[in-house]
């Protein structure tokens, strides 16, 4: 076997102005800039293959990322990959359990947010290798070979290796099938951005309506009389028939967000997200079971930064969603652990998306958790927002309100070189004529 001995790990600030439009503005957001931290692990030898990754971040901040990436590098330049893969778990454990670095962050902050988009490279660059996109490389590993790649401690008092390899369903070539032609269901929050006006609300709804979708997402948590009219905007435009779900964003206490949830109950939500901080599991909890009841549920995740946190989550009974991100934890290895803890205690998974790159990612572990894991679609789906994907070489495609399977080999988080040469930080086109 040929060695893929890591050269270097090539690191990059890339920001895109996202808030001179509000795309993406929130009750606790209200002028992110969408950006990430972008690697791409060069090999030696081969100028063709290369794996690309990257953390979601809004601006600000990015350069935290970036240095975290550069002081990871150490522990990756002149790995053999084939040597990672085949001892995946004990590689991740290795950059996440330095001895030094783990004390600002153990699987955590900035750190984790760098773990991770160093782990998305690695999947990238295996599935490049192996021709394939990374959905179908995580539904033909075998069993085994797959849960080997998790790093369990931590939480073998809820989920052990021998279970999660029980849970491995054989191969479906008609779920397979499936995915390729029908997809996965998407849910879409362009509608509810809080910088955007009534009437580009409204006129969003017809559009997504017209496009297939039957579920729509609303950030609320900044005035309630507000709420109430932006919600009743589009509970009109959609229907009543249609999935219409409210996002907080963290921005109350405990009290707090149940007082607000129960104002809005007449629109009848299916989740409120991140009601309060994202680290209190058992607010989380007290929510849940206050608004139970009234039919809410509670859905959370997008910053939940490892798998503990879901884990007690999970305990708790303190989520009726699961909404993993793909790069807050630290990569595909994390993230998987995440989907079968929720498979064991009846979770749904609806990953978040949007931002850099997220869409991009998360259809693939949400295909593999259809094909290989679940089986299920009922109360699961995707989030979908139309930013920024002409950026990538391989776009998200949605049908008719459903991911399509992606076809192309990787994680489709390759970016254009020449939109790395317009909005790389600072010293890109776009950036230097705004300084300038």
């Amino acid at each position: 076997m040929t060695a893929l001995r890591i050269e270097r790990v090539e690191v990059r600030d890339i920001r895109f102005p996202t808030s001179l439009e509000a795309h993406g503005s929130d009750a606790m957001h209200t002028d992110p800039d969408y950006s990430c931290a972008y690697v791409t692990i060069h090999i030696e030898n081969d100028s063709v293959l290369k794996g690309h990754g990257l953390a979601f971040t809004l601006g600000r901040g990015t350069e935290v990322v970036v240095q975290a990436v550069r002081s990871l590098a150490r522990l990756v330049e002149g790995e053999d990959c084939h040597e990672i893969w085949n001892d995946f778990a004990g590689f991740w454990r290795k950059i996440t359990s330095e001895s030094q670095m783990r004390w600002i962050g153990p699987e955590k902050g900035a750190i984790h947010l760098a773990v991770a988009a160093v782990v998305n490279a690695l999947w990238d660059l295996w599935a490049r290798h192996e021709n394939k996109p990374v959905w179908k490389l995580l539904v033909d590993l075998p069993p085994e070979k797959l849960v080997s790649t998790i790093d369990f401690r931590y939480i073998t008092d809820v989920i052990t290796p021998a279970e999660c390899i029980q849970m491995l369903k054989e191969h479906r070539p008609e779920a397979e099938s499936e995915m390729k032609t029908t997809g996965f269901p998407a849910y879409t929050t362009q509608v509810g951005w809080l910088g955007y006006s009534d009437d580009t609300v409204n006129s969003l709804c017809k559009e997504f309506l017209n496009d297939g979708f039957t579920s729509f997402k609303v950030k609320v948590g900044q005035n309630l009389e507000d709420d109430k009219k932006r919600l009743k905007l589009v509970r009109d435009a959609i229907g009543p028939d249609h999935n219409l779900m409210i996002d907080a964003n963290q921005r109350w206490d405990v009290e707090e967000a149940i007082q607000w949830v129960t104002e809005l109950q007449e629109f009848k939500p299916l989740w409120i997200e991140e009601p309060t901080s994202p680290d209190d599991i058992l607010g989380h909890a007290t929510i849940a079971k206050a608004l139970k009841p009234l039919d809410i549920g509670v859905a959370t995740g997008e910053m939940c930064q490892n798998r503990v946190i879901f884990k007690q989550l999970l305990q708790a009974n303190a989520i009726s969603f699961c909404q993993i991100d793909s790069c807050r934890m630290g990569g595909i290895n994390e993230v998987i652990a995440v989907y079968f803890m929720a498979k064991k205690f009846g979770i749904p998974v609806c990953p978040h998306a949007g931002g850099v790159g997220l869409c991009e990612m998360v259809q693939h572990l949400q295909i593999w958790d259809y094909i290989s894991l679940t089986g299920e679609k009922q109360n699961r789906m995707i989030e979908w927002v139309d930013h920024l994907h002409e950026h990538f070489t391989s776009p998200p495609k949605v049908r008719r309100g459903h991911y399509i399977a992606p076809k192309d080999p990787g994680y489709s988080t390759e970016i254009k070189i020449r939109s790395i040469e317009t909005y790389e930080f600072p010293d890109g086109k776009y950036w230097s004529s705004v300084q300038n």
